[in-house]
């Protein structure tokens, strides 16, 4: 499985190290990304599985499919538990077979708590 250098940063120890110095509070900054996971991700309960994850977590944000065959998801809340989504979504459901996935920073969404958008 390849993983974006974004990925690997947020779960390396310098990150944290240099959040911690920076003086920010890893339990309050919130921290909004926007995902493209590849791979074998469609038809699986992906979505289903992201949603689930995302609402006992409770973070905000979308996830939906792309006629691409990727799926995009934008997850938002403490940066702690946005790795732990990031995480869940490089593993993927039983079934799914997930190659990359693409970080990229964005603003959070309007409204509160996790939803299914229409496939675009």
């Amino acid at each position: 499985m390849r993983v974006s250098r974004m990925a690997a940063l947020c779960r390396s120890k310098a990150w944290t190290k240099s959040v911690k110095s920076s003086g920010m509070s890893e339990e309050n900054d919130i921290t909004s990304l926007r995902l493209r996971i590849e791979g074998f991700v469609q038809a699986v309960g992906y979505r289903n599985f992201v949603i689930a994850e995302a609402q006992r977590l409770g973070i905000d944000g979308w996830v939906r499919n792309r006629s691409d065959g990727t799926v995009e998801a934008l997850v938002s809340g403490p940066t702690r538990i946005v790795e732990i989504i990031v995480a869940a979504c490089m593993r993927g459901p039983d079934g799914s077979r997930v190659h990359n996935v693409e970080l990229h920073n964005a603003e959070p969404p309007a409204e509160t708590g996790f939803r299914r958008r229409p496939s675009l």
